[in-house]
């Protein structure tokens, strides 16, 4: 799912390409897009796109007349800039935004769609999709540690809660934990105040630096390549790889469809935490450090 970096990619790619511009209209192929039906998706035709702003991992297009857009990408939405009037087709495609110098193309891969498109009239029905989330880079020490420990946590789980932080997810969570070297199942109420600091910077560091990446990447273009998986991740999607910091191998815990990684080394004190599906399958037998497991496999 494209998370804070990501979006802020995105969100500056349109202002260049069609900030101040008139969208011409909303070609809509998926009767699963459009989740809202007051004011209609027509009534954006013929306006002026007066600015965009990101609210968690939602992209909203500002239009003249208080009109907006509230686009959420989910996990296999992107967004493709092509020629004017640009046709869509094929079960990829889901909609066409129309501009007279291009046409903005909503992309979504696999079967199950869940990207979704709002028209929202005001500031104040905007505020209905406003999930609550602390902003990461604007936030202070103290609020940062406030939210954090709102509500007793696994690091990992509140770190992605969008009510606690705004537009951080599964990937970027993975790669500011390692930074910070703290285990992704430490409870917020356990940790020091020196531990929260270094979370702190550790949040701010790998998101600008990310950020910046993503800039240097797209350059004047639109964002081609956007992804969870980036070779230039320390840990994320990286199990079984090498640790950029100590070698050892990185980590995982399954959960659902979704994995943490981490390193053993950098995060738990070499220890390994238990992956639901497979601690609950070998009880006993589940290692418990990076020795034992090199020992069970004869490495």
């Amino acid at each position: 799912m494209p998370e804070l970096p990501d979006v802020t990619a995105y969100l500056e790619a349109l202002e260049r390409h069609v900030s101040g511009r008139v969208l011409e209209g909303v070609r809509s192929r998926s009767p699963f897009l459009v989740r809202s039906f007051d004011p209609p998706l027509a009534e954006v035709a013929g306006r002026r796109v007066v600015g965009f702003r990101r609210s968690g991992k939602r992209i909203v297009w500002e239009l003249e007349g208080e009109l907006f857009l509230v686009l959420h990408l989910m996990i296999a939405g992107r967004l493709v800039w092509r020629k004017a009037g640009a046709k869509i087709g094929g079960r990829m495609q889901l909609a066409a935004f129309d501009f007279g110098h291009g046409t903005l193309v909503l992309t979504e891969a696999g079967t199950k769609r869940r990207a979704s498109l709002y028209v929202v009239r005001g500031e104040e029905g905007l505020g209905a999709h406003d999930r609550g989330g602390l902003e990461p880079l604007a936030c202070t020490l103290e609020a940062f540690d406030e939210r954090l420990r709102a509500e007793n946590h696994t690091l990992k789980r509140a770190l992605c809660d969008p009510r606690a932080f705004s537009g951080i997810g599964n990937a970027y969570s993975d790669e500011i934990l390692h930074r910070a070297g703290l285990s992704p199942l430490t409870w917020t109420s356990r940790l020091d105040a020196t531990e929260v600091e270094r979370l702190w910077s550790a949040t701010r560091d790998v998101l600008t630096e990310w950020i910046e990446r993503l800039r240097a990447e797209t350059g004047a273009g639109f964002p081609k390549k956007v992804t969870a998986f980036r070779p230039g991740m320390a840990v994320h999607g990286r199990f079984g790889q090498p640790c950029p910091v100590c070698t050892s191998k990185v980590q995982r815990i399954v959960y659902a469809a979704n994995e943490t990684n981490y390193c053993p080394t950098c995060q738990t004190k070499g220890k390994l935490l238990a992956d639901r599906a497979l601690s609950r399958l070998l009880k006993d037998d589940w290692p418990r450090s990076l020795e034992e497991l090199d020992e069970r496999l004869g490495r």
